[in-house]
């Protein structure tokens, strides 16, 4: 069954990170932006009412004279009522003009009066900023110039702008959110059907394949490697179909033997070598069973990563080769130095060499022989050759004897399942060596080869 993506991305998803990084990453930088406009605006602002105070208090000045007792006189201009609001002449600390104003806003310009060139502001119970322009008249001060102007308009376009601006973020922000989640999700929509389709024929349609359609290099990339895993898939499961098939036929054969015995030991009354004779031929039976079921259980292990390891593998050669088994030829060791090292594992390597053993001592006439040599260079240090004596592997089967369930000749007159030497092989490559036949003039040489320890 496909799985679909859902239509909302949390979180928890890479479509909803992705989504949340980009807003983030993007609120981060208006945030930024629009306080630093704010805080220049407010500095924007703050300079064009010093700048208004500074030439209402220059015209001021230039309509006061001072005489020669030194008093000052106010020239009153045609149109005064600028010069009018909010706008004190002190000659000295006494004003000979004053505005009609709150009482806390004259006491503030009161405060200017002869102190020099200086900027004043009060907050409450309105904010107004002041401005304390000297008259100088021969080098001196005679008076002084002391202006007004209310704030509230400029906090007003302050606040309004604030306002604008943050609301114009949160919508800015929310087109972002819903823009970025729909490319995004359009972006990754492909990959999303791909992991699904991939997902439904690893379930129904294993030979199904993306191919090679016109796609972008990244979705490209991506169709080839799910097509490389479906292919490793479908391996898997032909491989195991078939290992589970061969297994199943070996097995139905030794089945059949015990029961049969079974029945025929149940069905009249037997003489005791022929009771004998049953038994034998039931533990027989189990006891290929077992070879059979240790061979699925070493190939599965196979399969699995290989196991690190080391041996050194003359003593080990030597064990095998005093193992007794009656009726089978003598193994004979031929070069086999004091020490020889593989990359490893000990019970790896009998577990490679018990079934080609167990092949050359079915089909051995007289003798077989087991050398070991190093071997330099192409990454493999170690050879291990088994040899026999026998008929030898039939012209054009060299490669067929390591497929499960093949031999040579089926009817040769041995009980092999034909699953010796695959997985003699498998284990070897699985550990970074090989099994290969060697060309012989007669019998049969199997070479084992292991990487050095």
């Amino acid at each position: 069954m496909r799985r679909l993506v859902p239509a909302f991305a949390g979180p928890t998803s890479l479509r909803g990170r992705l989504t949340l990084l980009a807003l983030l990453t993007t609120a981060c930088w208006i945030v930024l932006l629009t306080a630093g406009f704010n805080v220049f605006l407010a500095a924007r602002l703050r300079a064009d009412a010093d700048g208004l105070l500074r030439t209402r208090a220059a015209a001021v000045s230039a309509t006061v004279q001072s005489t020669p007792t030194g008093a000052l006189t106010v020239r009153e201009p045609r149109d005064d009522s600028a010069l009018d609001t909010d706008t004190w002449i002190y000659q000295g600390t006494r004003a000979i003009e004053r505005p009609r104003a709150a009482a806390a806003v004259q006491r503030h310009a009161d405060e200017l009066a002869g102190v020099g060139e200086r900027f004043g502001r009060m907050s409450d119970p309105v904010a107004v900023r002041f401005y304390a322009l000297p008259i100088i008249d021969r080098r001196s001060q005679v008076g002084t110039a002391v202006v007004a102007v209310t704030l509230d308009p400029y906090h007003r376009v302050a606040r309004l702008t604030l306002v604008g601006s943050a609301g114009l973020t949160l919508l800015i922000l929310a087109g972002i959110y819903v823009v970025t989640g729909t490319v995004i999700r359009r972006a990754l929509g492909p990959v999303a059907q791909m992991s699904s389709q991939a997902a439904e024929w690893s379930d129904h349609q294993i030979g199904q394949r993306f191919g090679t359609a016109k796609r972008p290099a990244e979705l490209a990339a991506l169709a080839g490697n799910l097509d490389e895993l479906l292919d490793r898939l479908a391996t898997v499961l032909r491989h195991e179909r078939q290992l589970s098939a061969e297994l199943s036929h070996e097995l139905r054969t030794p089945l059949a033997r015990i029961g049969a015995e079974t029945d025929l030991l149940l069905s009249r009354r037997r003489s005791a070598a022929e009771r004998r004779a049953a038994h034998t031929a039931i533990a027989a039976g189990v006891e290929r069973m077992r070879e059979i079921l240790e061979t699925l259980l070493s190939t599965a292990r196979a399969d699995v990563a290989e196991t690190p390891g080391r041996c050194d593998v003359t003593p080990l050669v030597a064990r095998l080769a005093e193992g007794t088994h009656p009726g089978a030829p003598p193994i004979r060791l031929g070069a086999v130095p004091d020490r020889c090292v593989a990359g490893v594992p000990g019970e790896i390597v009998e577990r490679i060499l018990t079934p080609i053993l167990d092949n050359a001592r079915r089909y051995a006439r007289t003798e077989i022989t087991v050398a070991v040599e190093s071997v330099a260079g192409d990454g493999r240090g170690l050879r291990i050759a088994i040899a026999d004596d026998g008929p030898g592997v039939p012209a054009g089967m060299e490669e067929a004897v390591f497929e499960p369930g093949r031999r040579g000749d089926p009817d040769d007159g041995h009980d092999g399942a034909g699953l010796g030497l695959p997985l003699a092989r498998r284990l070897a490559r699985a550990a970074g060596g090989d099994v290969v036949l060697a060309e012989t003039v007669s019998g049969a040489t199997f070479d084992v080869l292991l990487p050095p320890g």
